[in-house]
């Protein structure tokens, strides 16, 4: 059958492409895996199961080669990306769990975690099929800690896209200056009419009280008053900080706190990245690709130039500009 032949596949990231990865030594992972599955009309046959124990933050390279044996040898040929339901592991060596599953393991950047990082071919790509097309499944973790937490998360996931809503794209350029590597990507504020949103640019520390955030990104150690935000279904939120993505860390926020205030998807890097802008999210590129419909796991992805250290949290699914993507 040649590709002329092969049947149209909807542009972008659908349901049936996506595997869920279920550590069946973990009641939560398994609970919140079926929830999952149900709330996205994600077909049985894209479950997969691995057994972890113990939830170690951290894999070895050898245990991670492992584990993606057994996860690839379940995976059908038209998956194109995977979602991780657990909390830990986390991180392979200095890289990444989702890096290591999407890119391979990346050793050399483990010798000195300081220094630049591999690109990503899928880095500002418009390829909607990136297992076809370029050999790469793209894969997001969503932390199962608490269950009634990683639900609400899907429940956010799940109901984005059914309208588009007059929202917010807040970007902070704090006192942190070590922080504020990428402010310079900051998109120019604005009105989006098309899509209702609002782009703010802000030079304060903190955002407090905004109603209809969809988009929060900024540079600090710790991002105070989350409590007093709303943010709207399929927000992405980030801060540039070292820690951010060493979930059960204590030295910095955790990138998981940004799903517990309301955020759908965020993203934090698991070693000291150095304040390189590369290895976090571009602002212009995510909120371009989030914007032309996307899903949180395509838009993320593709804003990374460096992701090796990075990882990647939420619901991949989430849409909220979905009825715009051609």
């Amino acid at each position: 059958m040649s590709r002329a032949d092969a049947p149209a596949v909807a542009p972008g990231l659908q349901p049936s492409q996506l595997a869920i990865v279920i550590n069946d030594a973990e009641p939560n992972s398994v609970e919140v895996g079926e929830y999952y599955r149900q709330a996205h009309a994600i077909p049985a046959a894209n479950v997969v199961h691995v057994s972890i124990p113990n939830r170690p933050k951290k894999l070895s390279a050898d245990q991670f080669a492992q584990l993606k044996s057994r996860i690839d040898a379940q995976l059908k040929p038209e998956i194109q990306a995977v979602l991780m339901v657990w909390s830990a592991p986390y991180a392979v060596e200095c890289n990444s769990i989702t890096s290591a599953f999407t890119l391979g393991y990346d050793g050399g950047q483990c010798v000195k975690t300081c220094d630049a990082g591999k690109p990503s071919t899928y880095f500002n790509s418009n390829v909607g099929q990136p297992f076809a097309q370029m050999g790469l499944r793209l894969s997001m973790l969503l932390p199962v800690d608490y269950v009634e937490e990683a639900k609400a998360v899907v429940d956010r996931g799940t109901a984005s896209g059914f309208s588009i809503p007059a929202a917010g794209a807040y970007y902070l350029t704090t006192s942190d200056g070590a922080r504020n590597s990428r402010a310079s990507f900051f998109p120019p504020a604005g009105v989006v009419r098309q899509r209702k949103l609002t782009i703010r640019n802000l030079k304060t520390d903190t955002l407090e009280g905004a109603q209809d955030v969809m988009v929060y990104q900024t540079g600090l150690a710790r991002v105070p008053k989350l409590d007093t935000l709303r943010f709207l279904p399929g927000a992405l939120a980030d801060h540039l900080t070292s820690f951010g993505g060493d979930l059960q860390g204590t030295a910095q926020m955790s990138s998981q706190r940004w799903l517990e205030a309301g955020a759908t998807a965020s993203y934090g890097t698991v070693s000291e990245p150095c304040n390189h802008w590369q290895k976090f999210p571009n602002p212009t590129v995510l909120l371009r690709r989030y914007l032309t419909g996307m899903t949180a796991l395509e838009a993320y992805w593709g804003s990374v130039a460096w992701p090796a250290q990075g990882l990647f949290i939420g619901d991949p699914l989430a849409a909220p500009y979905a009825a715009f993507r051609r």
